[in-house]
This record gives C-alpha cells, sequence and structure tokens, in this order.
C-alpha cells in the first residue's frame, strides 16, 4: 500500500508495560494523526480475555494493519493473533525490554516508529513452534538465562540493577545441564549450561546470543552456551557483544528435540515457563507479516 494512501490502523497498547515511568502513548499517537488522512482505532490490554477483545475488533475494525504498543510480551499476544492472516504487525517498542523491535530495527523514538507503521515495508518473517501448541517470535531458551528472567520476575528492583541483581544470583546458582540435542544432521550429546531456540540474534537487554540468526531465513539456530565466565557473561547480556565463539556451538536446522538429563528452567520470549524435561521446536517460514523500516 503507497503511503499517501489512507490507512485504517489499530493500536494494542499495554498500559503498564515500560515500568514506573510511563509514557502516554494514547496522547502521542492521537497528536501523531491528528491531522492526518489515516483513521486510527485504540485498544487498551486490560488482562482480561484480551484475545477475545482483539479478535472482535479486528472483524469489526477491519484494519490495514495492527500495531502492538508495548515489550515483546504485546508482540508475542499479536503475533498468535495474525499468524497466516496476512494483516502486518507493526512495533512501538514500549516494554522494560524490547527484543524484537531492537531486532528488526524498530527506533525507540515515538515518531520514528509511527513513520514505519504508516510508510514502512511489509517483510513476512519466520515464528517457532514450541511443544506444538506455542509460538516463539524471538528466543527461548533453558538453563541459566532462563532462570536470569525466574529471578528476575520475583525481583522488586526492575531496570538494569534489578537485571544485574538478577544475573549474579543465577551464576551463583548455575548447574551444566546434559542434553541431547536432535536436529535435521542428526543427534548429538553435549554438557552446557543454557541452550537457546533462536529465531533472532538479540536478546532485549542488547546481547548478541546468535550473530547469525535471521528471521526470514526458513531455519532456526540452537546455541549451546558450553563454556562461561561472570565478566563475560555480563558484557554479553547487557551489551550489544557477542559470546566468544570458542565459548558457543550454533547448530542450524528447521526442526530439533532437545531432552535435559534433569528438569531445566525454561522461558520463552522472556516469559519464564517452569521447569522441563523435553522440548520440540519447529519452524513455521514466513507466517506473519511485519512492518519494517525503509532499506
Amino acid at each position: 500500500m503507497q503511503k499517501d494512501e489512507a490507512l485504517k490502523i489499530l493500536f494494542v497498547i499495554n498500559p503498564i508495560s515500560g515500568g514506573k515511568e510511563k509514557t502516554d502513548w494514547e496522547e502521542q499517537i492521537r497528536k501523531y494523526f491528528k491531522n492526518s488522512i489515516h483513521a486510527i482505532e485504540i485498544f487498551l490490554l486490560s488482562g482480561t480475555n484480551d484475545t477475545t477483545s482483539i479478535l472482535h475488533y479486528l472483524e469489526t475494525v477491519k484494519p490495514n494493519r495492527v500495531v502492538a504498543v508495548g515489550g515483546d510480551g504485546t508482540v508475542k499476544l499479536l503475533a498468535e493473533i495474525l499468524v497466516d492472516k496476512n494483516l502486518p504487525l507493526a512495533i512501538i517498542p514500549a516494554g522494560s525490554a524490547n527484543g524484537m523491535a531492537k531486532e528488526l530495527d524498530i527506533p525507540s523514538d515515538i515518531d520514528k516508529a509511527l513513520e514505519i507503521v504508516v510508510s514502512g515495508i511489509e517483510k513476512s518473517i519466520d515464528l517457532i513452534c514450541i511443544n506444538e501448541k506455542e509460538l516463539c517470535i524471538h528466543l527461548s531458551d533453558i538453563g541459566l538465562n532462563a532462570m536470569l528472567v525466574k529471578a528476575f520476575e520475583k525481583s522488586e528492583k526492575r531496570g538494569m540493577w534489578g537485571y544485574g541483581q538478577a544475573i549474579f544470583k543465577a551464576m551463583w546458582h548455575k548447574q551444566k545441564m546434559y542434553v541431547t540435542v536432535t536436529t535435521d544432521n542428526g543427534s548429538f550429546r553435549r554438557r552446557a549450561f543454557m541452550v537457546v531456540i533462536a529465531n533472532a540474534r538479540k536478546y532485549g537487554t542488547g546481547g548478541n546470543i546468535n550473530p547469525e540468526g535471521d528471521v526470514a531465513d526458513g531455519v532456526f539456530e540452537i546455541v549451546l552456551l558450553r563454556k562461561i565466565n561472570l565478566i563475560e557473561i555480563m558484557k554479553a547480556l547487557l551489551t550489544d557483544k557477542s559470546f566468544h565463539p570458542k565459548r558457543i556451538e550454533v547448530l542450524h536446522t528447521t526442526k530439533a528435540e532437545i531432552k535435559s538429563l534433569k528438569r531445566a528452567y525454561f522461558q520463552i520470549d522472556g516469559e519464564y515457563k517452569g521447569k522441563i524435561n523435553t522440548i520440540k521446536a519447529e519452524i513455521l517460514p514466513g507466517v506473519l507479516k511485519m512492518m519494517l523500516p525503509q532499506p
């Protein structure tokens, strides 16, 4: 659709995204479109029957595109609704962790992000199906980082200070896992502190766990973190530096099964899911349309 054609845009806002310091996203969005030819509708997530309500909005409003105003959780919610619907999803980064927005080079400046909503390019990206029932848009893992996610969720401190404390706690209790990983190329037994199912490259903190990742290449990566030290884990998870290549192993595949000898901490897209023994993953190529910056 051309930039000068009138659009109907549905904004889905998570009003509790981003911690204590909040921006009035609705006010800024309405201000941006005040004298625009484009029509907008705004829906505020409540945490109760949101999926049903959004589906109703899609049916009644019939938007040309949908915008997630929130963090990775909001993006994931809408991705699960829009998969295979041929309706583009855009992002206004408004969470405490905006991993998918960073992955897609969506700017944190709201006006620049809104420009992409209106005049960006459409691109189909892959998702990963986890255990035949849940979608991963970004990064899932078992082991060290999932333990960190659990610790961060329980922490009273938010932001980077709370995240740093969670890292120290996770490092103190870290344990190597004995895992069997089955991919397109066979089965492998490994000892690792963390096994990542990666559709993307970076965590929301900027840590580049999967430098070879591409959300639109029809495959995903299994990344095994086999050696670590505290300084490197801090640099890798809190900056955009990659893990040392001698400390990780990367396997490219379209499907995988991961079995841990003992139950291990597990998270999907930043949401802790409990302890599990087995994970099955399969690529879903090109099932979600996204609005991305112009080249």
